[in-house]
């Protein structure tokens, strides 16, 4: 496997609640950093929703391992966000032998 080419920053975030003083409470995604990135799309589909169509596109997103339990570690229900983009994490894989790498698998919504 050639090395990927991490040349995308992207803020990896987290979901958050907070309580809301009214015995409920907010979700609010907090930023737990900055990773260098290789982004790359894969597949792409439109679908309606509620009438409105909807495209959706997969991508593979390559970072640096971390250790488990590392705050700085992607993991499925945590997201990536680019400026206006934001592509949630579905899974997370080790990527090649050497564990150097790890592959998260992402998808982008844009409503048409």
């Amino acid at each position: 496997m050639s090395a990927p080419r991490l040349n995308r920053r992207l803020t990896l975030e987290m979901r958050q609640r907070l309580a809301d003083g009214g015995g409920g409470y907010e979700e609010v995604w907090v930023p737990l950093g900055d990773i260098w990135a290789d982004v790359q799309p894969r597949t792409g589909r439109e679908r309606a929703e509620v009438g409105v169509p909807v495209s959706a596109v997969a991508y593979r997103i390559v970072v640096r391992a971390t250790p488990h339990g590392s705050a700085s570690r992607p993991m499925p229900h945590q997201r990536f966000r680019e400026g206006e983009r934001i592509f949630p994490i579905l899974a997370v894989a080790d990527c090649g032998s050497d564990g150097r790498f790890l592959t998260c698998f992402a998808q982008e919504e844009v409503v048409s």
